[in-house]
């Protein structure tokens, strides 16, 4: 077992916890992050409306229908990454070691820490309080010898908690855990190994290695590690993004013409999480997946950059007329993605990354 000493801290609800700070009439209300119409996907959702049903990246139209008495707020990404910027400097009073997943979390390496705080869940305890204190918002965070377990643990007491799991309770803890709170495991993946009766880590611990990779390829491998509580993966700071993506899997195969809707969310989700962003991706990549696990992908590299979500999503839908299979062939997934990052130019319009 790594002897690192990680922390992962998650802010609470991030966007729509930030309107609410900022705006009093906001407080104890339902608020959704998002922009109202029908190509428009949930951004953030706060702790109200997650009692409807709310979630992040569904469709807004959706949400409105779950929840009438939602307040939808348009989402104000300069001011968030605002924030996100003020709670990376709590961070580096602690440590260098800082690895952003997003706006709103990142993993910590504080094994060894710049304040002398004896323990690391003292660090993550001083961590939210400052975060409490000085910026008035909340964060969960969660503390393990590794990146995935601390992941796992700042989820386990989500809104506004702390969990740590020592080196010795790994094995019981991982024993009893349902194998969707594994990162990475979705809702396609849990459905098939539950069709195997793996429905725990701990069954999951009693396949060979063998097995699973020659049920799941290269992912076997990682999920023989994760069982055990293996991740040697470090925290590492300042990771130059190479893509960034976002796909989905439908629920039943559609034909390509039936692939419009959900590209156009997962269009904006991209859009979105693109926004922490300084460099500029160039390339714009459509994924698909056939009924019968056959991969292919389209990209297309312009010669300025998608200056809008709207834009990125027709570059996309765009895609699907470089797809010349049968009319009839049937989809599993789609996915869209951006990446071939470059710097902005000199001539570019400074206001288009903020």
């Amino acid at each position: 077992m790594s002897d690192r000493k990680i922390v992962h801290v998650d802010m609470d609800a991030f966007y729509a916890s930030v309107e609410q700070r900022d705006k009093s009439e906001l407080r104890g209300k339902p608020v959704v992050v998002a922009w109202r119409g029908k190509r428009s996907v949930v951004c953030a959702a706060s702790y109200e409306a997650r009692c409807f049903g709310v979630r992040s990246a569904m469709a807004a139209m959706q949400a409105e229908r779950l929840c009438p008495e939602a307040v939808f707020v348009p989402p104000d990404f300069p001011r968030y990454r605002a924030v996100s910027r003020a709670v990376r400097e709590i961070f580096q009073r602690h440590t260098d070691l800082i690895e952003p997943l997003s706006l709103d979390e990142a993993y910590l390496d504080v094994t060894e820490n710049k304040t002398g705080i004896a323990t690391a869940t003292k660090v993550a305890s001083t961590i939210r309080r400052q975060i409490r204190d000085e910026l008035y918002l909340t964060a969960s965070a969660g503390v393990a010898p590794n990146k995935f377990l601390a992941k796992i643990a700042s989820d386990w007491r989500k809104p506004n908690g702390l969990f740590v799991i020592q080196p010795a309770e790994v094995e019981s803890f991982l024993t009893r855990l349902p194998v969707g709170r594994i990162p990475g495991v979705g809702k396609v993946t849990e459905a098939r190994l539950k069709e195997l009766e793996i429905d725990t880590v701990g069954d999951l611990r009693a396949r060979t290695a063998e097995e699973l990779r020659s049920l799941f390829g290269r992912y076997g491998q990682r999920l023989y590690q994760l069982a055990r509580g293996i991740d040697e993966n470090p925290v590492v700071s300042n990771r130059p993004t190479k893509s960034i993506s976002s796909e989905d899997t439908f629920e039943q195969d559609v034909l390509l013409s039936d692939t419009a809707p959900m590209i156009r969310r997962l269009a904006e989700k991209v859009w979105e999480a693109s926004r922490k962003e300084t460099r500029i991706a160039r390339t714009v990549v459509l994924k698909l997946k056939t009924r019968e696990f056959h991969v292919l992908t389209r990209s297309h590299t312009a010669s300025t950059p998608p200056e809008s979500a709207e834009e990125l999503t027709q570059i996309a839908l765009a895609l699907l007329e470089r797809v010349h299979l049968h009319p009839m062939q049937l989809f599993r997934l789609v996915g869209v993605g951006i990446g071939n990052f470059q710097e902005p130019d000199a001539d570019l319009e400074p206001s288009l990354f903020p």
